[in-house]
């Protein structure tokens, strides 16, 4: 005989029971993405590839064609927002450092 699979719809204890599991698997997961974020920031090499990174996205140039392309350059420039969001939140401090370090590389 198999066990019984189903949820039961009215046990609203087990449901919430649930929900907060998983809210507790996530909140886990994020603080480890946050830890990884901030040892690949914290050394120069993960600081230059972020910067290539940011730069293929073209996060700091217009994504604008005039024609389908554009839908591809902002489907990439998208992503280079979100990492943008993750730099901003997670470790500011460090991406001002990334940017002033990519301004002295190219003088």
């Amino acid at each position: 005989m198999r066990p019984n699979t189903q949820r039961d719809p009215i046990d609203i204890r087990k449901h919430q029971q649930e929900a907060e599991r998983l809210e507790r698997v996530a909140e886990a997961k994020r603080r480890l993405d946050i830890e990884d974020f901030k040892s690949l920031m914290k050394l120069k090499e993960g600081r230059r590839f972020i910067w290539r990174l940011l730069s293929e996205t073209g996060v700091y140039h217009s994504s604008f064609t005039g024609n389908s392309e554009t839908f591809f350059r902002e489907g990439k420039r998208s992503i280079g927002l979100i990492l943008i969001g993750e730099l901003h939140t997670i470790c500011p401090e460090l991406y001002a450092v990334m940017v002033e370090e990519h301004q002295k590389d190219d003088n």
